[in-house]
């Protein structure tokens, strides 16, 4: 179903907004992906707050121009997902662990910090910790001095009722 001129301004000012508050637009070529696969992949995507849809590449070039991400309109050819978030690593981190489990989709290119990645940088993109998972692990080193002295602290306590 072909879209009419209000239907394709609305789709561009939709992936317009969602890329003016992103950080990382990452695509990849989704041919012969089963419907069922790309519902799971959509629920995870939501469930990591990232936008992704399949969208006609010449809307999204529109979207993109004059933004930090025009340099990635180049690699927009052929059935493309794109993928859009705030977080710098999860619209990577989406793509990339499904791509692991389904080798119909094939990760193509990326942008971040207005820089154009090529698959290997998408990939290395999706290795880094999230923000969550470094702030948990900042946390546990903080917290282990602290909770080494209340251990310690208490067997000395313990140690001075015994005695």
């Amino acid at each position: 179903m072909s879209l009419n001129l209000e239907d394709k301004k609305a789709v561009v000012a939709e992936v317009a907004e969602e890329i003016a508050k992103a950080q990382t637009v990452v695509l990849a070529e989704y041919n012969g992906i089963k419907v069922a696969d790309l519902t799971v992949l959509r629920s995870k995507a939501r469930e990591s707050g990232v936008f992704l849809r399949v969208v006609k590449n010449t809307l999204v070039r529109r979207a993109v121009a004059d933004t930090q991400f025009a340099p990635l309109a180049e690699q927009m050819t052929g059935p493309l997902i794109y993928s859009v978030s705030a977080d710098p690593v999860a619209a990577a981190k989406i793509l990339n662990d499904f791509a692991k489990g389904n080798d119909k989709l094939v990760l193509k290119a990326g942008s971040y910090a207005g820089k154009v990645l090529d698959k290997a940088g998408v990939q290395a993109l999706a290795s880094i910790p999230s923000r969550d998972e470094l702030l948990s692990k900042l946390l546990g080193v903080m917290k282990a001095p602290v909770s080494g002295f209340a251990g310690a602290m208490a067997a000395l306590a313990k140690q001075r009722e015994t005695a």
